[in-house]
Order: structure tokens, then C-alpha cells, then sequence
């Protein structure tokens, strides 16, 4: 799909940082907020913008200061651990 903005050449230079291409900007914004609002998965984010690896799009979300891991996150691996130690333990009581 081709999407066509419209940008006033001096928004357009306050939208972009110097020397970077305002569409990647736009596309990397978009596509950010996506993930952020978990629209988007990590792989998602990465064929988007053509980033080849998992090690360079924690670098990437790093350099947006994108949470890659959020206390939700956390919770609901705490929540599974949780659920997998009452399993071992009623094994082990049968």
C-alpha cells in the first residue's frame, strides 16, 4: 500500500531530524506508535522498517525509549510461573 502526505516543507524540517529523510520518519513514527499501543509485534515493527535483526530493533526501540518490557509484561510472566509451580507441585502430590 502507497500512503501520500502532504507536508508544508517547513513542518516538514521540524518533523524530520537534520540529514534523515522525513517519509523514513514519518513510516518509523508510525509504525512505533503502533507497536507501543501493541497493534504491532516486534517482528511487524521490523519487516516495516527493514531491520534486519532482533539485536538491532532493541537497539532502535532503545535509541525511541520504547519499553520493550513493561510491568504488565512482568505480571503476566509472574502470573505464568505461578500457574506452571502450582501444576509441579500438584504432580508431584499424585
Amino acid at each position: 500500500m502507497r500512503i501520500t502526505l502532504e507536508i508544508p516543507d517547513d513542518l516538514a524540517a521540524i518533523l524530520a531530524p537534520p540529514g534523515q529523510d522525513p517519509a523514513r520518519t514519518a513510516l518509523e513514527a508510525i509504525g512505533l506508535e503502533a507497536y507501543r499501543q501493541r497493534r504491532m509485534t516486534g517482528y511487524q515493527l521490523r519487516m516495516l522498517l527493514g531491520i534486519p535483526s532482533r539485536y538491532e530493533l532493541d537497539g532502535f526501540l532503545k535509541a525511541h525509549e520504547v519499553e520493550m518490557y513493561t510491568i504488565e509484561d512482568f505480571e503476566k510472566d509472574l502470573a505464568t510461573i505461578r500457574h506452571i509451580e502450582e501444576i509441579r507441585k500438584a504432580e508431584r502430590r499424585a
